[in-house]
């Protein structure tokens, strides 16, 4: 499984607090190479001075393999808010290696282990829940909130908006102001690519 951290060292003291913990779906975990994630979460770190972990997944098994890892060892980086999930999908779906799960199944895994963390997807799926399946997945889980997009990328990557939305967290914990901000700053993109937040 592969495992990346991108931080600065003349940053690591200035936001001990507040990583990003990204799990991105790969066809398999074996083949090398950086990823267009891997060259964005190093910008993120150069510019914004975000400490982030990078793995990749390509079954369910490792998902929550990776999910387990953080949520129950890595007491060094416990801290994190955002849980990045680069990975298709369908509207309330992930799919690994051509297997879909729902969001309910994903809930039921890691029932009560995302206590204040926020799944934030990126726009590679559509994120498109009903009140119904946004609770189930809030109240099984503890996760604060679930954010994403409602359209696809149609050749429009989201990863511009996902590091305006990560940074702006780190100088602001109340979640509500930091996405009235982010549609502020970037009202053209959100609608663009239909910024949405269930909490």
């Amino acid at each position: 499984m592969l495992e990346k951290r991108h931080q600065l060292p003349q940053e690591q003291g200035s936001n001990e607090d507040y990583f990003i913990y990204c799990l991105e779906a790969v066809q398999n975990i074996e083949t090398p190479g950086l990823t267009q994630t891997q060259e964005g979460l190093e910008q993120l770190a150069m510019k914004y001075g975000i400490t982030s972990i990078y793995k990749t997944c390509d079954t369910i098994e490792g998902l929550e393999d990776s999910l387990n890892a953080l949520v129950l060892d890595d007491h060094n980086f416990k801290d994190y808010e955002i849980i990045y999930l680069i990975m298709t999908g369908k509207a309330n779906s992930i799919c690994l290696n051509d297997y879909y799960y729902s969001l309910q199944e994903i809930a039921e895994i890691f029932e009560g282990r995302l206590q204040r963390k926020i799944l934030h997807f990126s726009n590679a799926k559509v994120l498109d829940l009903d009140e119904e399946e946004a609770q189930y997945f809030l109240d099984i889980t503890g996760a604060k909130a679930i954010s994403g997009y409602g359209y696809e990328s149609n050749g429009v990557s989201s990863s511009n908006l996902d590091k305006a939305f990560f940074n702006l967290f780190k100088d602001d914990d109340d979640m509500f102001a930091v996405v009235e901000e982010l549609h502020q700053r970037h009202y053209n993109v959100c609608k663009l690519l239909d910024f949405r937040l269930y909490y």
